[in-house]
């Protein structure tokens, strides 16, 4: 048994918040009903998380997910919708597909139980991809502006 003060759990978005994250400008909120025994087709599922139903497809090929199915027809219950909003919420925090996977076959399966070592180990790996982002920013900026001393002067060469 873990220590309880060692691990987090992120726990699974309620109905009325999933689909949420901190920029909403590009994630609509996610409403189902009441009902467990609500059942949602790929589009409509793929329509509220903002998803394309291929990558519904691929997350359910990587056993991430695992709908019903009715024939062809995948039906995607409430705790189908609850899992796709942990898997979304790992993708947000950096994780792998493969590490989102282990995340979420722990004994509830209804939140993503971090460790403190793995929250640390992943703003460690954050950070440093920020900082590559932003030397790359810099140096598109760069590139850039020397485009400028062309037009002042036309016999400069840009930098690339």
């Amino acid at each position: 048994m873990t220590n309880s003060v060692a691990r987090h759990a992120v726990s699974a978005p309620t109905a009325s918040a999933m689909g949420h994250n901190s920029d909403t400008s590009h994630r609509p909120s996610v409403r189902l009903a009441d009902d467990d025994d609500c059942v949602l087709s790929i589009g409509e599922v793929a329509r509220q998380f903002d998803l394309t139903p291929r990558a519904l497809r691929f997350y359910e090929s990587r056993r991430l997910i695992a709908p019903q199915r009715r024939g062809a027809t995948r039906l995607y219950r409430r705790a189908d919708c609850e899992r796709l909003g942990l898997i979304l919420t790992g993708r947000r925090l950096g994780f792998t597909l493969a590490e989102i996977g282990a995340l979420l076959t722990r004994p509830d399966g209804k939140s993503l139980h971090l460790t403190r070592a793995q929250c640390v180990t992943q703003i460690n790996f954050l950070e440093q991809q920020k900082r590559g982002i932003e030397m790359a920013i810099a140096e598109l900026r760069q590139i850039y502006t020397s485009f400028y001393q062309t037009l002042i002067d036309p016999s400069a060469k840009p930098s690339r």
